[in-house]
């Protein structure tokens, strides 16, 4: 008796999706860590993960009050604890009201606890002076639940009309896999890499041009700061980008989650929202858009609390009371994800105990981020064969490789992408752990790799050096 569930007979969608950032790169590399752990001997004493934004796994020390607060709430006897300040203790048995039965283990509402909604409407009116309403946000398991959920309501018809969805490429491949797995046609539009990876709204009506010929393109998706690029856009160009989503009648969904994270000098970030509705009328009455934000990046980096938020804006009442049947589906999201969510949103303010402290650690995060993206592009770009763009935002560095005929050759031979060999090489001969290129999008031609910014500097500047040495030596061996 043969079993139900093949893979010929599974969901063909599925089949279809691909993740780059844990692919078999990475499958590798554990395997190359229990290796080392059994004693087999190795070119290197350690596997250096740098394929993943994942702050705390490269040594980040959590912000105290964040953890403080979520500790008080998981084990309220911590309350009597004199070590641990007013505000924070304040904090948690506010949050704790708000739980059902007062614990963060009972479900909550299934858009999230009402007061963290409130919390985050007062964020984002702070943020972009303009108001928000609590009504409009949406919490979920991190950013990419909230993406997907939008996705889910933006896919429809089959054939011609299947509906299309407009990703950067380089691109977060989130957005290729949910899009495959929900049976929508990706349409690429190019971020131009000459010019620090902007975008450019002549690229953006190419593709929608190309894309109207197959599908119905109804989605146009902004990650900024990008992801895995770095850039951060100008308000000029978010500005183009909504005059162009509201003359092509297009549904706007703005990755958001690394706000926090500006490094380079004469950058700033501007909320999609914010712009919208600097625009005014029509724009800021018609264009329909959903921003993300999430506590996994930014000076948190708490990945693995699952946290983060949508807000829609200008969605149709009907269509958002079915947003909030698809999110009661998952009952709710995880409860300490929001209870760390609120401390980001609404933080201690000036002449609370926790405020200076608070302020302290955050700025040595992001100064030593700041730092580090200095330095990534600095020491690859001395490297000839590399080409790093300035590293203006986001965690990754995503430099441009040249390789060889000979290695692209030897790379064919192997049934693997060119990229794909440069990394799995410098995973076996080096420990380094990166992605390549071809699982974000690239140019046909061109070949890159994915990095992160975020091992402590001595660590991330051995890794520079040691990668960039690794290159030269493979240009070396197919020249």
């Amino acid at each position: 008796r043969s079993p139900v569930l093949t893979l010929s007979t599974m969901n063909p969608a599925v089949r279809r999706v691909e993740y780059a950032v844990r692919g078999p790169i990475v499958t590798r590399a554990l395997q190359l860590e229990q290796e080392l752990r059994q004693g087999v001997p190795k070119p290197f004493t350690e596997v250096i993960k740098a394929n993943i934004g994942d702050a705390h796994a490269m040594g980040q020390k959590p912000i105290t009050f964040l953890r403080q607060v979520t500790a008080l709430c998981l084990y309220p006897e911590l309350l009597a604890d004199p070590k641990i300040p007013d505000d924070a203790k304040a904090r948690a048995q506010r949050l704790l009201l708000a739980c059902a039965g007062q614990s963060a283990g009972a479900y909550s509402a299934s858009p999230g606890i009402g007061m963290i909604c409130g919390h985050v409407a007062q964020f984002l009116q702070r943020r972009d002076g303009v108001v928000a309403n609590p009504n409009n946000i949406f919490l979920s398991t991190g950013a990419s639940d909230a993406i997907v959920s939008i996705l889910k309501l933006l896919v429809s018809g089959v054939g011609p009309s299947r509906s299309g969805v407009l990703i950067p490429i380089p691109q977060y491949p989130l957005y290729s896999a949910a899009i495959a797995e929900l049976s929508a046609v990706q349409l690429n539009y190019y971020l131009n890499e000459e010019q620090c990876w902007a975008l450019d709204v002549a690229e953006l009506r190419r593709a929608l041009t190309e894309g109207r010929r197959h599908c119905c393109p109804r989605v146009l998706c902004i990650i900024n700061p990008g992801n895995p690029t770095g850039q951060v856009q100008s308000r000029q160009c978010i500005e183009d980008v909504i005059k162009f989503a509201f003359e092509e009648k297009l549904f706007l969904m703005a990755d958001e989650v690394y706000q926090d994270n500006i490094y380079a000098k004469g950058s700033a970030f501007h909320s999609f929202k914010k712009v919208l509705f600097e625009l005014g009328p029509p724009y800021s009455e018609e264009v329909e858009l959903a921003s993300f934000h999430s506590i996994s990046k930014g000076f948190m980096g708490e990945c693995g609390f699952r946290g983060g938020y949508v807000e829609v804006v200008n969605m149709d009442p009907e269509v958002q009371q079915q947003l909030s049947k698809l999110v009661s589906v998952r009952l709710c999201p995880p409860v300490p994800g929001q209870i760390l969510l609120d401390t980001i949103v609404d933080p201690p303010r000036p002449g609370d105990p926790s405020y200076e402290k608070f302020m302290a650690e955050k700025q040595e995060v992001l100064s030593n981020l700041a730092h580090k993206a200095q330095l990534t592009q600095e020491i690859f770009n001395r490297t000839p064969g590399i080409h790093c763009n300035p590293v203006q935002g986001a965690m990754y560095s995503f430099p441009r490789i040249d390789l060889p005929p000979r290695a692209i050759a030897a790379a064919e031979a192997e049934g693997k992408a060119p990229d794909m060999f440069f990394c799995m090489r410098l995973l076996e001969e080096t420990g380094i752990c990166v992605v390549p290129g071809s699982g974000f999008g690239q140019r046909e031609g061109t070949f890159h790799f994915r990095m992160t910014i975020l091992p402590p500097t001595e660590k991330l500047q051995l890794l520079l050096e040691k990668l960039s040495s690794f290159y030269t030596k493979f240009v070396k061996e197919f020249s």
